[in-house]
């Protein structure tokens, strides 16, 4: 198994914009989170590098956004489950990987949703989620304007496949980025300079 150490050095290695980054440690805390809280504890790590490593190849092969890393991965001999795990969050929009387990469902929902929480954080005046309501979220994400890149039809087809409200999976990934957001934020200073 990969370790944490391993798996940010592969990210790095790929990913160098502090954007796509912080995105990616905010999806692995939020994994993380979810995996503690769905039953999963003894998998929170696997989670975590699932959310961690899920846009490895974004940055430099947009246009080949979860198929790349499939080969990238498998290159580097790193477990299919991973490997499924991370491509399936591109499931209808990229790649025909769907998400079966519930790791993989909470991915594809909560990826893109991260995003829209992380640009309603910005326009609060604490810039924090530590403070942010549901009502806040699902008004903003009404707004197609707002945080347009975020697409909305994914989020709710994710929160479908969980079988949640949008307001439930907007709530519990509220909660889940609240968890690590400082230990983020600090992270993030070292190359956000």
């Amino acid at each position: 198994m990969l370790t944490r150490e391993e798996a940010w050095k592969l990210l790095t290695e790929f990913n160098k914009d502090p954007f796509h980054l912080r995105h990616a440690l905010t999806v692995e805390g939020a994994m993380r989170h979810f995996a503690r809280t769905l039953g999963y504890t003894e998998e929170e790590d696997f989670w975590g590098l699932v959310g961690l490593l899920h846009d490895l190849d974004f940055e430099q092969y947009p246009d080949q956004h979860c198929k790349k890393s499939q080969e990238i991965m498998r290159e580097r001999g790193l477990d299919e489950r991973l490997i499924h795990a991370t491509a399936s969050h591109g499931y209808g929009i990229t790649v025909d990987i769907k998400p079966e387990h519930e790791m993989e469902k909470v991915l594809f929902a909560c990826d893109e949703l991260t995003g829209l929480i992380g640009a309603c954080a910005l326009v609060r005046p604490s810039k924090s989620v530590q403070d942010m309501e549901m009502k806040s979220v699902k008004k903003k994400f009404k707004d197609h304007r707002f945080a347009a890149g975020c697409h909305r039809e994914v989020i709710q087809q994710g929160a479908d496949m969980l079988g949640w409200t949008l307001e439930d999976l907007i709530t519990k990934t509220i909660e889940a980025m609240r968890v690590d957001e400082a230990k983020i934020n600090a992270e993030c200073a070292a190359f956000e300079k």
